[in-house]
């Protein structure tokens, strides 16, 4: 298959992509691709190998301030882009280190109640209708709740947050991805000012307070760790759940299997995750320096992404990958990466996942999908691989 001619940002692709990678992994497991809207080339891993190995190659940087040097600065750089995420060692363990306390398992562990909680409670909420978007009355609503939670951002600012974290992901163009950072920066800046007057217990003023506790915390690197929380804390939650649900729905012999053993559901979420999980491609890399890899000459500057979708789909990993099977063994998919920048709320967006589908499953035992697999919409996005709209019949 000539992969110069696919189009990653057209819904056809978006429909299905598994079937593009099946053609594409034994003939390229890394190669060269022109973003066909962007106009430039990027090197792709599409093999599990070749993803694993550039995940954790160090060679593959993602500070754009060593890259570009002359055009990448700490003033025209955004806030979001200076976060853990974003950066490389020495900077990224100091980053990851201040907010990893609010991430492990044990704490994590610690919210259960309180989840479950806010999945009942948005459960209830659609009792009184017979079909509903699933995304905006169940999928969305839960993880922005725990996050907001978590950060302590009052539930009145909810719906901004969707709108702004929505924008940061899907392609847009640069004026409105312009105008809605400003908005986001403007709110944090507000939001930041009140809690180092009136610090509580929540994680955004612990934050603050390391910040000013000699963390060498920057303004713009809190503000980037905070937008870094929200958009990827609740937005590959959100795609999890509702791929998901998709995948449960489209597929009723598994769907019947975990509801005859709701104790399948942590099993299950790994195995969503791998099967149509929520991030399509990694975050950008480019290359250090000029060297050889597999096979391939890559030269310094040079951009690198990884198809973590092809990756989970790779049958010299996976025993028959496009069967989605909830029963499989532990799996070591690739949807919260590898490496250096693995997914920090990853334990928390399993625990999400768990409850939420639990849940749902309880309350309304016989949704159904309503509307055709053709009918529905893809984001488009180079990172999310989720839907605009999951129309379902509850009952």
């Amino acid at each position: 298959m000539d992969i110069k001619s696919l189009d990653l940002f057209s819904q056809q692709f978006h429909q299905n992509p598994y079937d593009y990678y099946k053609k594409i992994r034994p003939h390229q497991p890394f190669a060269k691709v022109k973003m066909l809207n962007e106009g430039h080339s990027t090197w792709m891993a599409f093999t599990y190998k070749a993803a694993e190995a550039v995940l954790k190659d160090n060679r593959f940087i993602k500070d754009m301030r060593t890259v570009f040097p002359d055009e990448m600065t700490d003033e025209n750089l955004p806030p979001i882009a200076q976060s853990m995420l974003f950066v490389d060692p020495p900077d990224h363990h100091r980053l990851r280190s201040l907010v990893q306390s609010g991430f492990t398992p044990k704490r994590i562990e610690k919210l259960r109640g309180r989840i479950e909680e806010i999945a009942r409670e948005q459960a209830k909420l659609m009792s009184n209708k017979g079909t509903v978007d699933f995304i905006n009355a169940y999928a969305f609503p839960i993880p922005i709740r725990v996050i907001c939670e978590l950060l302590g951002i009052p539930s009145e600012d909810q719906l901004d947050f969707q709108r702004w974290s929505n924008a940061l992901v899907d392609i847009n163009d640069d004026s409105e991805y312009d105008k809605v950072n400003l908005e986001f920066m403007a709110y944090l800046e507000k939001l930041t000012e009140q809690k180092r007057v009136s610090p509580g217990e929540d994680l955004m003023s612990y934050l603050i307070q390391a910040e000013e506790g000699g963390e060498r915390l920057t303004v713009s690197e809190l503000y980037g760790v905070i937008m870094l929380l929200i958009v990827a804390g609740h937005e590959t939650t959100v795609n999890l759940i509702a791929n998901g649900l998709l995948a449960l729905l489209t597929h009723p012999e598994q769907l019947a299997l975990l509801k005859a053993d709701p104790f399948l559901v942590a099993q299950a979420i790994e195995e969503l995750l791998r099967f149509n999980g929520p991030v399509e491609f990694s975050t950008d890399r480019w290359a250090k320096e000029s060297f050889t890899f597999m096979g391939q000459q890559v030269e310094k500057g040079d951009h690198v992404i990884v198809s973590l979708a092809s990756a989970n789909h790779d049958p010299a990993v996976f025993v028959e990958p496009g069967t989605l099977d909830i029963t499989r063994e532990k799996s070591p998919h690739l949807a919260f990466g590898k490496g250096l920048h693995y997914c920090l709320g990853a334990p928390l967006a399993r625990l999400e996942g768990e409850i939420a589908i639990r849940v749902l499953l309880e309350e309304y035992p016989d949704l159904t999908l309503a509307a055709e697999l053709s009918e529905l919409e893809w984001r488009q996005s180079l990172i999310i691989r989720g839907l605009k709209q999951l129309p379902v019949k509850l009952f």
